[in-house]
């Protein structure tokens, strides 16, 4: 036998290594061409092909732009494009795949320069069925010349199987033109399908539909009483409807009407935090409070300062500003145990500390306990050379001392004195990022330049341990940008930056460069220089991207080792009109929470017209969180200044009565991720009339999200509410007494709505069955803590009843006082808005016979299958709403059987 025999080898192992002997083989061949070695990758088996189409629909064209235009990519060729006959929607074009294929990629080409007719907005829907098509992406692209690629959704509901799609539908909701109808200039499609790789796919999918199918089926059967027809279509097939705990739920509610089981069930799911993803899917709600010191010290009225927080020793620092009529620099420190501000130096300058100044950035390193301060603006008439000098700064909290790191910065290879940057600390790697920024120049250069175009400093990081700064990147226009190996990005002034300590990324939102407002919400992953964009919409000028120009990817270079840009789709909320994310101005505010993964960005003044005069329409404060797990902005409140308020003439009258603070600019904001609190500052409230005011009230934001004990308050008024209607029906007595307890002690008597739907609850005792039957019923829901939920006309008219009120007439009045105010009241019904109970099946209702008598006993008229008929639709329909609460993945399909049926 030969030694060298492999026959031995496992299968697998002998592939491996014939693999990587061909790849050897190729390698020497042609040479260490890293190119070659990269096409050479035999590990990637769903590398993307280019997938061929044809035009199957379409709404309209305009004369000469028929959509076969598409199929070419001629962007020198002003008619080679789909131009729609007019823009009145929908307006679109379905493409058909010559066979089913799981589309990764869309390409949209474009004209050689920008064009009016451009897309701003679209969606694309697929499908292997044309009229049944689901959402792939929702974006827009850029007023430029630059061809763009989408990621396209490309898996089913469950996150998992691949979705095979053979019809895509492109659209247009917008033109960059409004009035001017969509243009498509090209469209390229990348994705993979050989039946080799989609067969599989396509198995795994009709699996999944049938399983949905037979889960839709499973719920009609039940929904409708049919219990011999589910249980024979689950044993056959095996399909779970839902999770066993659901349907212990469901048997002890809909089937037995165990009430009080029900309500232990549904309060040990809530203790188990089966519903803190519906809680943690709600937003948040918002107080401001003015915080009252202790003492008569605090920090005087200013604009233009700066805060920062030492969360362990629970110590907030506040320096410099703008007073109004001069520049400070004095150093303050309130503490949040005490309550009160102390002031360390009135003038720091006479400590070795800065000179006065404003517009200037500090961050705070908790593990050395310093401050770090850069940046100032100077007022055009002292912007010499003498003065223009970006000294950097460092406070040594403990020991109470200044120390000037560096006389100017720009010497050792860092920034150029600015103001309005942005500055974020990486504790973990000891470094200080700078971004942004107006850069001041003395005034005789400008006198001598030869254009009048303001510069912006780049991207910079300055390491603490070997004081040492390195630019990362360099603004778009300065004059390395065009070099070789030479990064660059669009600078900007007046933006937010946060720091997300675990994800190591830099996330930039906003700002402004000369008239233009930036829309662009970027992130640099510091480790490894990658940038993204996460909101892939265009703005209203039509040429903002993260490079500031139209001809370049979100960072430019000439290197091959240049930063990649990855634009990121799976955002489809955002809007290119700014509904749906906060405006980019003068006035952004962003902290960052690292374990909510949150970014929180306060919005108010945000116009140079509001800064102008506060009694402007459109002066506001709102208040922004941006979701780092589902990348969604949310807007928690937005609130118009109202010119009639105490507030609006003198912003020391009636401060006590505010209930948040005036629309500024030039405020300061920070965090507190330990008690999740927000601090605010002064800052300039804009009046025209008295252009030198500034203020100094201090605020906190509370941000909080319903809770467990409000969801349980919430479901317990549902289960108890059904209860209650079963009970008014059979034994109206009984009932009452139900009513002035159970149910009392789970309504919050301090909420008028809550307390007139309490009130209303007492007429079902004095309906005939006709009474019920004509009237719509509205008293499905009770609002979570204090939300008001949407009253219905007849609620207008009611008047509400004080605490006191309720308390003394629910617990004491007798039936016949009772009586009296119920008659009083106009009741409104349940909107039972579910399957049709036709059904004539009505087993499985336990004790339905007794709950019948007692209700003829009562005076009911209704017959035995009627009466038992809406005994489970009632208690259906409250299960179906009670399982809207818990987890998707672990409850009945929220569709129904009869939604497909069209007759």
């Amino acid at each position: 036998m030969n030694d060298n025999n492999d026959s031995t080898t496992p299968t697998s192992l002998r592939a491996d290594t014939t693999d990587n002997a061909i790849k050897e083989q190729q390698l020497k061949m042609f040479g260490n061409n890293a190119g070659l070695k990269q096409s050479l990758n035999l590990d990637n088996l769903e590398e993307f092909d280019k997938l061929p189409y044809e035009i199957h629909r379409y709404s309209s064209f305009s004369t000469n732009y028929v959509p076969e235009n598409i199929l070419v990519d001629c962007p020198s060729d002003q008619s080679s494009r789909w131009s729609a006959h007019n823009n009145n929607p929908p307006q679109y074009l379905t493409l058909k795949l010559r066979r089913p294929a799981i589309v990764k990629k869309i390409k949209f080409g474009k004209f050689e320069k920008s064009h009016v007719c451009n897309i701003k907005k679209f969606r694309i829907y697929g499908g292997l069925d044309e009229e049944h098509m689901v959402l792939l992406l929702e974006g827009g692209l850029r007023n430029d010349h630059i061809p763009e690629t989408f990621n396209l959704r490309c898996v089913a509901k469950d996150a998992t199987t691949s979705l095979p799609i053979l019809y895509i539908k492109i659209v247009p909701l917008l033109s960059w033109g409004p009035t001017f109808n969509y243009s498509i200039w090209y469209i390229e499609l990348m994705g993979q399908d050989d039946p080799m790789y989609t067969s599989g796919c396509l198995k795994d999918y009709n699996k999944l539909r049938e399983v949905e199918i037979i889960r839709l089926c499973l719920k009609h059967f039940r929904q409708q009483g049919y219990d011999t027809a589910f249980k024979a279509l689950q044993e056959q097939t095996h399909v779970q409807l839902e999770h066993p705990l659901i349907s212990e739920l469901h048997q002890c509610l809909v089937v037995n009407g165990d009430f009080d089981k029900a309500e232990k069930f549904i309060s040990d799911c809530i203790e188990e935090g089966l519903m803190d993803d519906y809680l943690n899917r709600q937003d948040y709600k918002h107080a401001w409070r003015l915080q009252h010191v202790q003492g008569s010290a605090q920090p005087g009225n200013r604009g233009g300062h700066q805060l920062v927080m030492d969360v362990k020793k629970r110590l907030i620092y506040l320096f410099g500003g703008w007073d109004g009529f001069h520049d400070l620099s004095d150093l303050w420190v309130f503490d949040i145990k005490d309550n009160c501000w102390t002031q360390i130096f009135e003038h720091s300058e006479q400590f070795n500390g800065p000179t006065p100044r404003s517009c200037h950035k500090m961050v705070f390193d908790p593990v050395s306990e310093n401050i770090f301060m850069l940046g100032r603006y100077l007022d055009n008439s002292i912007r010499t050379t003498e003065y223009i000098k970006s000294d950097f700064y460092l406070y040594d909290t403990r020991a109470r001392t200044w120390l000037q790191i560096c006389d100017d910065t720009c010497q050792v290879g860092g920034p150029q004195l600015m103001y309005d940057h942005q500055m974020c600390i990486d504790v973990e790697k000891r470094t200080i990022y700078v971004f942004g920024g107006k850069v001041l120049t003395p005034r005789s250069v400008n006198a001598a330049s030869t254009t009048s175009e303001p510069e912006y400093s780049g991207l910079f990081s300055y390491h603490i341990a070997t004081n040492t700064w390195t630019q990362i990147l360099v603004d778009c226009h300065h004059p390395t940008a065009s070099q070789p190996d030479v990064l660059s990005i669009k600078s900007r002034i007046t933006h937010c930056m946060v720091f997300h300590n675990k994800k190591r990324k830099l996330y930039i939102y906003g700002g402004q460069r000369g008239k233009e407002d930036i829309h662009d919400f970027i992130t640099y992953k510091v480790d490894t220089q990658t940038l993204e964009i996460l909101n892939r919409h265009p703005n209203s000028s039509g040429q903002t991207n993260a490079t500031g120009n139209n001809n370049a990817s979100s960072v430019s270079s000439n290197s091959s080792n240049s930063v990649s840009a990855v634009s990121n789709n799976s955002n489809p909320t955002n809007s290119s009109d700014g509904k749906n994310e906060p405006s980019p101005g003068y006035t952004l505010r962003a902290t960052i929470d690292c374990e909510r993964n949150e970014i929180y960005v306060f919005s108010s003044l945000s116009k140079i017209k509001d800064r102008r005069d506060i009694h402007h329409v459109d002066a506001s404060n709102s208040f922004w969180v941006y979701s780092l797990d589902t990348h969604q902005w949310s807007r928690i409140y937005t609130s118009r200044y109202n010119s009639s308020s105490p507030d609006s003439t003198n912003f020391d009258s009636s401060r006590n009565n505010l209930m948040e603070p005036c629309p500024r600019y030039a405020h300061q904001f920070v965090y507190d991720d330990m008690a999740k609190l927000h601090y605010m500052f002064g800052g300039n409230p804009g009046r025209s009339t008295t252009p030198q005011l500034r203020l100094d009230d201090f605020w906190i934001l509370e941000l909080e999200k319903p809770k467990r004990d409000e969801i349980l308050k919430h479901c317990r008024y549902l289960v108890r509410k059904l209860h209650y209607e079963e009970m008014a029906k059979a034994d109206p007595f009984k009932a009452m007494h139900y009513l002035r307890h159970q149910i009392a002690e789970v309504i919050d008597h301090s909420n008028p709505e809550q307390l007139r739907n309490f009130h209303r609850l007492a007429s079902l005792l004095f309906k005939c069955d006709e009474d019920i039957e004509t009237e719509e019923r509205r008293l499905n829901t009770l609002p979570l803590g204090n939300a008001i939920a949407s009253a219905s006309s007849s609620a207008n008219e009611d008047k509400s009843l004080t605490e006191a009120e309720c308390s003394s007439d629910m617990a004491s009045t007798t039936d016949d006082e009772v009586c009296a105010k119920s008659e009083d009241n106009t009741h409104t019904a349940d909107d039972l808005s579910m399957e049709s109970c036709s059904s004539s099946t009505t087993s499985g209702i336990s004790d339905a016979a007794s709950s019948y008598s007692a209700y003829r006993k009562s005076g009911g008229k209704r017959s035995r299958h009627s009466y038992i008929q809406e005994l489970r639709a009632r208690r259906s329909f409250l299960f179906n709403k009670l399982v809207q609460l818990m987890p998707s993945n672990m409850v009945q399909p929220e569709r129904n059987l009869s939604d497909f049926v069209i007759i």
